[in-house]
């Protein structure tokens, strides 16, 4: 079986960076799982790694969607296969194995993001239900405000409601859709056997240094120019309501500019729902770990604490 390697955490915890140090020493090329960065033109908010951050490693996912079209974690999941299966093909002479890894002298992928489910998609192979879309529903549903769909999926289905990014009128309203069609809960998606032989790393951080890292990241990329990216995102041609539904940088950044909030509020309320929307990413890759045999949870992350110590877990793994 081919090998996967998965590096997974929450936001602004470090994953671009110990991916690039993995890819470089154990001869491999990274496929995004973020599902803001599959957009063209998100760039400074969504924390698109740049070319010269690169390194000179291959990287698959990024940029392969208009912002003005819906991108499916089905469409995610086709795509990344594919990615995968492209490095999995690429070989390497056997003398540039710097470890020394016997019958690892092929390109290793590296699945490396935040978004739990396009990771969850491709590990467990899942089966995403075809629950086309009710444009009718969605119409009544666009009129109610994030908190009233939050409250109506809280009832109808507690377990999503768990998961879910609550300021996200897109997912809540595709999850009530679901619900609503179907006359169940949003459904636990079937898995097959695993394509892949995978080692996953999680990158877990104390609370008060992943709250420092987020107000220092956020600062940062407010000095880069993320409202001047927002501010082009809107003349070309995207709508306020498309804009917030990309949630955090994009939805505060967007009500600033249409004058609801002052800067210092649009910073606060970032930084706050930043570090919550870390919290809910911690609790989807605790649940979600990977299959829950038994109704246990999966044991599979390895929650590293240094690059050493994901650098000795990946040997072991490629041996």
């Amino acid at each position: 079986m081919e090998k996967l390697i998965v590096i997974l955490g929450p936001t602004a915890s470090g994953k671009t960076d110990l991916s690039i140090k993995l890819a470089k020493k154990f001869n491999g090329e990274i496929v995004s799982a973020d599902s803001r960065q599959v957009y063209k033109g998100m760039d400074i908010g969504t924390g698109k790694i740049t070319k010269k951050e690169m390194q000179g490693i291959p990287h698959y996912l990024l940029d392969v969607s208009s912002p003005k079209k819906k991108f499916t974690v089905a469409q995610y999941k086709k795509l990344a296969l594919e990615a995968i299966n492209k490095i999995h093909k690429k070989s390497l002479p056997s003398h540039q194995n710097s470890e020394g890894i016997s019958g690892s002298d092929g390109k290793i992928p590296f699945l490396v993001g935040g978004t739990g489910f396009y990771i969850q998609a491709v590990v467990d192979d899942i089966t995403i239900p075809e629950i086309k879309p009710d444009w009718k529903l969605r119409k009544i549903l666009e009129k109610r405000s994030a908190k009233e769909l939050f409250s109506k999926l809280k009832k109808l289905d507690p377990r999503r409601a768990k998961t879910i990014e609550k300021n996200n009128p897109r997912r809540l309203i595709r999850a009530l859709e679901i619900v609503l069609k179907t006359k169940k809960p949003v459904p636990l998606f079937k898995k097959k056997s695993p394509k892949f032989d995978v080692l996953i790393l999680g990158i877990k951080k104390p609370k008060e240094e992943l709250k420092k890292r987020i107000k220092e990241r956020l600062e940062k990329r407010l000095k880069k120019g993320m409202i001047a990216e927002v501010k082009k995102l809107k003349k070309s041609g995207l709508s306020w309501r498309r804009l917030e539904e990309f949630g955090l940088e994009y939805r505060f950044i967007a009500q600033y500019l249409q004058q609801k909030l002052t800067r210092e509020q649009m910073i606060e309320k970032l930084q706050k729902e930043i570090e919550h929307f870390a919290k809910r990413q911690m609790t989807w890759f605790s649940a979600h770990g990977g299959s829950a045999s038994g109704g246990k949870r999966d044991k599979r992350i390895h929650w590293i604490k240094n690059t050493k110590e994901a650098e000795k877990l990946v040997r072991n793994f490629l041996k």
